[in-house]
């Protein structure tokens, strides 16, 4: 597809322009980019947990962060890996490499009770990591 362009002279006549339109091509790479910038984080989740939502500011994540998920079954998961309660520190240390100063990340389903949670967080104390942050949704749905 080429365009047509007038010459600067005065003539009527009109030349073929041998340029070609990239503005389309930009157009299908950035909305390309956009889908797949979308779709990346939404595919790192493989363990089904349903969480409660949260308005709270969100915070920088590590490069490599160790997820330890309460089901709502009860049953505890190190990262994918689901492990016994009695085997959760054997777990965390070997996700961790044995830093116990390590930042984990607790998420747990919307259907646990706050004991349970409070039980899996004391397990977690119990193995020597005190460094725990809750995992939740952001959004507006989080009670005031």
């Amino acid at each position: 597809m080429a365009g047509w362009v007038r010459r600067r002279g005065g003539d009527d006549d009109l030349v073929e322009a041998h340029e070609i339109n990239v503005t389309p091509f930009i157009d299908v790479m950035l909305v390309l980019l956009i889908i797949f910038m979308v779709a990346a984080p939404l595919a790192t989740v493989d363990l089904g947990v349903d969480l409660p939502s949260s308005t709270a500011q969100p915070q920088p994540r590590p490069e490599q962060p160790v997820f330890v998920s309460l089901r709502s079954d009860l049953s505890l998961a190190v990262g994918e890996q689901i492990v016994a309660r009695e085997g959760l520190a054997g777990a965390l240390d070997g996700a961790t490499k044995g830093n116990k100063d390590e930042r984990l990340f607790l998420r747990a389903d919307k259907a646990v009770s706050y004991g349970e949670l409070m039980a899996a967080m004391n397990l977690l104390r119990d193995a020597g990591y005190l460094k725990v942050a809750l995992v939740g949704l952001e959004g507006s749905g989080a009670m005031p």
